[in-house]
């Protein structure tokens, strides 16, 4: 879903390649970075940590957390997964399990596949729960707090790229607080994430749902995004990858494995069902309204079906994608200020208090 032609330079647009069962689509990235609190020391090495000893903690590292990791295996493909708890829980990203409910899963560690099902998938965030039939010995990640992320860290990726099990690559956290979307293609149900974690860790189809870790042995992130460069045929930009946070993908986790649905998604909603409108010179120009939930938060502002929205809270959104990524900076109970352009041709700005997104 994207609007403008992607360009790969700082704070522009750049195209999205999913890194799961060997899928491709292209989307939008959006935003800039910005800072969480303070990290443990324990991430980061210390700055008089020779490279024998950096080495030492590496090997460690993947030695620990490595048997963690599972090759996740449909019809249509593989990705990967991390091992949740002892009574078999595997979380994993939602394109990687696409439309299948049931799926082979292999440890890092060797053995053979065993059966699996599909717990819940929630689309909205690319992050699906799936459960082991025989648990036996599975070991459960350590999740670590991403709100303590800083840039400059040294983190792990840890998944199956290619089809290659256990396969660690290593590199930094690069930025922190992307907005990234991605779109319906294929196995994908599309998904806006925030407050992504953006890594150099080299990031392949296949490392889909695996593990970003850090130095402690804890898991940080969920590796779901590769920028691809357009300038350059589509073709992967090295060193630009993007992570679902641990603390995202642990609270819906527990949310699936609580209630076997999403609760709360802490995402805003208008209350409108949407499509891009295109303008007379064949560029999108806004978001058409097509429905209003009766008695949402649009149909209480004075929204209707025919209304085109133009910008929320003074940023435009000329495009469906761009309406999307704007309500997910903003929380449920905000005030938005939607401006309008209505079938008369005249314009409105309405303040709209947001609503929650559904997990359905």
């Amino acid at each position: 879903m994207g609007g403008s032609s992607p360009r790969l330079a700082l704070f522009a647009a750049v195209a999205i390649a999913l890194a799961g069962c060997g899928q491709t689509a292209r989307s939008q990235l959006s935003g800039t970075a910005t800072d969480s609190p303070g990290a443990s020391a324990e991430a980061s090495p210390r700055a008089s940590e020779g490279p024998l000893a950096l080495e030492g903690r590496y090997e460690r590292v993947i030695a620990g957390v490595l048997p963690s990791i599972v090759q996740i295996t449909t019809r249509n493909g593989l990705g990967s997964g991390v091992v949740y708890d002892s009574s078999g829980h595997i979380v994993t990203n939602a394109h990687v399990v696409g439309r299948a409910n049931r799926f082979e899963v292999t440890l890092a560690t060797g053995g053979a596949p065993r059966a699996a099902k599909l717990v819940e998938a929630f689309a909205l965030g690319d992050l699906a729960v799936i459960k082991v039939d025989d648990p036996t010995g599975l070991k459960p990640a350590v999740f670590g707090d991403s709100g303590k992320l800083r840039v400059g860290q040294i983190v792990l990726a840890m998944g199956n790229p290619l089809g290659l099990s256990g396969s660690v690559t290593d590199g930094i956290v690069s930025a922190l607080g992307r907005t990234v979307s991605e779109p319906t293609n294929g196995e994908s149900p599309g998904a806006t994430i925030t407050g992504a974690v953006q890594t150099s860790a080299a990031i392949n189809p296949g490392n889909s749902g695996g593990a970003l870790v850090n130095l402690s042995g804890e898991v940080i992130g969920i590796p779901t995004l590769t920028a691809v460069n357009p300038e350059l045929g589509g073709g992967q930009a090295p060193g630009i990858g993007f992570a679902i946070p641990s603390n995202t993908a642990t609270d819906i986790t527990r949310q699936i494995i609580k209630d076997g649905k999403v609760t709360n998604t802490r995402r805003a909603a208008l209350g409108v069902t949407v499509q891009t409108v295109i303008g007379a010179e064949g560029q999108p120009s806004g978001v058409g309204v097509v429905r209003v939930t009766p008695g949402g938060s649009a149909d209480r502002a004075g929204i209707r079906p025919g209304d085109v929205i133009v910008s929320i809270n003074g940023t435009p959104t000329p495009t469906s994608q761009a309406l999307s990524e704007v309500l997910a900076t903003l929380n449920p109970g905000d005030q938005a200020k939607v401006e309008l352009l209505r079938p008369d041709g005249s314009t409105s700005t309405l303040s709209v208090p947001l609503g929650e997104l559904s997990g359905g």
